[in-house]
């Protein structure tokens, strides 16, 4: 007779369901190809499980359970970067995203480690308070799922989670001014801190500019100052960047974005559905993706730092590689290339040549007719045919801008359902892409291509495709021209 399962089987299956996409999903972004990433996932979901048998179940709210410990799932990516150090060390480190490694043998890396009070304000903040609170935090604004499914897994009432994240909210709060107050900071940052913690109680507060000054400049004051500002939209960043560290706000992005596609946010509702306004949604993305790049800004010497490294793009980075990891790999690493299918032809990952090009200058909406023309004689006489008509349309929206980099969504339209895709563009100015998410990028001067991620290859009919970038730039900043679908050109809204 088989062994029944027992109640830690049971509990033990549904974390692993619940928290094994996070896992693989921040396992992706500390590799160089999808078959690694399975591998570090699974060496870090079982080193991670064992350590949290061993410090015992996750307890229900109320239960009084001492804080001191993360919540499961920033406990796993812990585990997952704490895999890859070890891997690092053991000879295997050709396995990972070259950036990585070298984030490990900096001091960045050094203070997930090092003394206690020298480590991140948010996760000596986030360690700071009960558990479940501090799961409830996680899961809300990392993690992006919808209150009443955060209820569910947590066993809240979904009429009183709302209040519930407000007053979780202001604890982590306090828990992070004092680890802020409690870290040995120089005489200068200990002459502001009162200071900040009063600027970032409210939102109708002005910044001093000598305290303005003083956080373009200092990483630790920084850091407490993303995470005492509960207003403006920049906990998420200043929880993910503190707490995971290495590709924290790729993830968080990446976590935004799968939280979308499960909701239907961004895409238009099919004909005849009530779906609300695509407008409405797609500005609801942007704001999502403002509120990042804007905590992103505050956090610039803690996260962008990282995330906007130098590009090489002299290397080979195909759809067997990330999807929006941080940053592009080394084109010294190897790596197995798989080609993603298409249901409209063959993936093309060189400039398509159409005889007209796509205007993509908002100043001038009608896009010019895509596709190849030519001219031929016949015995009756010359004629033109006509050109014909584009099987798909590109939206390229620029998000955000600031003075050397820049933030962009690209959304298409394709004229059928696909079962997979590679985008490809153009650009006029000599734009680097440093990073994108939900599709895989490569860059060979000008010219980019995107392919899909494993989670997004399948299109439907009257469906849409969307992903998102951060790119540097100098001088100019003109959108991109020539977009192709499979190697089939685009016409640009």
């Amino acid at each position: 007779m088989p062994d029944l399962p027992t109640p830690q089987d049971a509990t033990e299956a549904a974390l692993f369901s619940e928290c094994w996409d996070a896992v693989l999903s921040y396992a992706d972004l500390c590799t160089s190809g999808s078959l690694t990433a399975h591998q570090l996932a699974t060496e870090a979901f079982t080193r991670g499980m064992r350590e949290v048998r061993a410090a015992g179940t996750v307890p229900a709210r109320g239960t009084g359970r001492r804080a001191g410990r993360l919540p499961m799932i920033p406990e796993l990516l812990t585990a997952v970067r704490n895999t890859a150090a070890g891997w690092e060390a053991d000879g295997q480190g050709h396995k990972l995203d070259p950036e990585l490694r070298l984030w490990l043998h900096s001091g960045k890396a050094a203070r997930y480690t090092g003394p206690p009070l020298q480590r991140p304000v948010a996760l000596r903040g986030l360690r700071d308070m009960q558990e479940a609170d501090a799961s409830l935090l996680w899961l809300a604004e990392v993690e992006a799922l919808p209150l009443p499914t955060v209820a569910r897994r947590l066993g809240l009432d979904p009429a009183t989670v709302a209040e519930e994240l407000d007053h979780v909210r202001s604890l982590f709060r306090d828990r992070c001014h004092r680890a802020h107050l409690d870290t040995p900071m120089d005489a200068q940052c200990r002459s502001y801190a009162r200071l900040l913690d009063a600027v970032t109680r409210s939102p109708a507060a002005d910044t001093p500019d000598d305290l303005s000054r003083h956080l373009a400049t200092c990483v630790q004051c920084a850091e407490a100052a993303a995470c005492l500002r509960l207003h403006g939209g920049g906990l998420p960043a200043a929880l993910a960047g503190g707490v995971v560290g290495w590709g924290g706000l790729a993830y968080l992005e990446r976590r935004r974005r799968a939280a979308e596609v499960r909701l239907g946010v961004g895409r238009p509702p099919a004909a005849g559905t009530d779906g609300g306004d695509p407008k409405e949604h797609a500005g609801r993305s942007r704001v999502l993706r403002n509120g990042l790049l804007a905590a992103a800004v505050l956090l610039s010497a803690l996260a962008l730092g990282v995330s906007m490294m130098p590009f090489d793009d002299s290397g080979d980075d195909t759809a067997a590689a990330r999807d929006d990891r941080q940053p592009v790999a080394d084109p010294a690493t190897s790596r197995t290339t798989h080609p993603a299918p298409s249901a409209s032809g063959p993936a093309s990952t060189t400039p398509s040549a159409p005889a007209t090009r796509a205007k993509s200058d908002r100043k001038n909406p009608d896009p010019e007719p895509q596709g190849t023309s030519s001219s031929s004689t016949t015995s009756g006489g010359p004629s033109r045919n006509p050109a014909p008509a584009p099987t798909c349309r590109v939206a390229y929206t620029l998000d955000s801008q600031w003075p050397d980099g820049f933030q962009a969504t690209v959304t298409v339209t394709p004229g059928k359902a696909l079962a997979g895709w590679q985008v490809a563009w153009s650009f006029r100015d000599g734009q680097q892409v440093r990073q994108m998410w939900d599709a895989t990028v490569h860059q060979n001067g000008s010219r980019v291509t995107a392919t899909a991620a494993d989670y997004n290859k399948s299109v439907p009919a009257r469906g849409t495709l969307t992903f998102g970038f951060l790119a540097s730039w100098q001088g100019k900043n003109r959108p991109p021209y020539a977009f192709t679908l499979n190697g089939t050109a685009c016409a640009v809204n």
